[in-house]
């Protein structure tokens, strides 16, 4: 996959992303608990993304050599972190502000590039910390911080906010590193019962489901959502473009997210956005531009030596 393919596959990845508070709120309002939703969402994911992987396989069948115990418990244990995301994340949301929640989860942004100066000893340019300063600006303002104060922190809604940072980051850093020599689709499934097994764990099925619930429509509804957006859309698209692009670019991507937040809000929830989070939006927008004008400029130079 060439490069600007690789980073539109993963900005539609954390697009999809970003519409998850749509179905969460939703089904809060609705009176599902997290647990109900987690379980529900996992469910589908694993059967939709398993029936995709089996097929995929039947196409690379000799893919399956690669699958050795070690990579599939690679895979799954990387495909934990988007699991524990998930649940970190909404589980904020019932502690904070929502505003205060997607603050503290992008805090992702200079967690990954530090995570990619620790592990990967590739020092940030100084583009990318002007990049990172612009989107973490950009952050407080389209989460409407400077008007709701921070106030309404508490302890646990912050280490679960902050929990749910360092987890995005590892998930985005391990998507792209393991086993990514097998496809995609492939490579997914086994990511995403990693995620399963550990939702399980915390939220026992037997403990969170019952017949009334199995019956209702309307979790089938919003969990089904988040598991599209969450579980299914999202590491399938980060699977197939993070192989190609650097982990810090990776994160850098990831903060167009939080302007989808602010305008499903907008349009979906009914709420009134204030003109400073719009600025807090186009910050971010220009941020990630900044952060993709070396490599097109790059490009555009090379193209006309070539051409001369």
């Amino acid at each position: 996959m060439k490069h600007h393919h690789a980073t539109i596959t993963f900005l539609l990845g954390a697009v999809f992303f970003g519409l998850n508070p749509l179905f969460i709120n939703l089904g809060y309002a609705a009176g599902w608990a997290l647990s109900q939703i987690m379980v529900v969402q996992a469910i589908i994911a694993l059967i939709v993304l398993w029936i995709i992987g089996i097929f995929a396989l039947r196409r690379h069948p000799h893919t399956a050599k690669k699958l050795t115990f070690k990579t599939v418990l690679s895979l799954m244990l990387a495909g934990s972190f988007t699991g524990l995301t998930s649940i970190l994340y909404y589980a904020s949301m019932q502690y904070l502000p929502a505003s205060l929640a997607v603050v503290l989860l992008f805090q992702f942004i200079w967690i990954g590039v530090l995570f990619e100066w620790v592990f990967s000893r590739k020092r940030p340019s100084k583009q990318t910390m002007v990049t990172v300063i612009l989107t973490l600006v950009g952050v407080l303002f389209a989460a409407d911080v400077f008007n709701g104060g921070l106030s309404d922190i508490t302890l646990i809604g912050f280490v679960l906010g902050i929990g749910s940072a360092f987890s995005y980051s590892a998930f985005i850093i391990v998507s792209g590193s393991v086993a990514v020599d097998v496809p995609a689709t492939i490579r997914t499934p086994f990511m995403i019962t990693g995620a399963t097994l550990l939702i399980f764990i915390i939220f026992p099925p037997h403990m969170s489901l019952n017949s009334e619930v199995l019956s209702s429509g309307s979790i089938w509804i919003y969990a089904g959502g988040l598991a599209l957006c969450g579980l299914i859309l999202t590491p399938l698209m980060f699977a197939m473009s993070t192989p190609h692009i650097s982990a810090g670019l990776a994160t850098i991507l990831g903060a167009v997210e939080l302007p989808v937040s602010v305008i499903v809000a907008y349009i979906g929830l009914s709420e009134y956005i204030a003109p400073s989070r719009w600025f807090g939006v186009a910050l971010i927008l220009v941020a990630i531009a900044i952060g993709e004008m070396k490599g097109i400029w790059h490009k555009f130079i090379n193209r006309r030596r070539f051409a001369n």
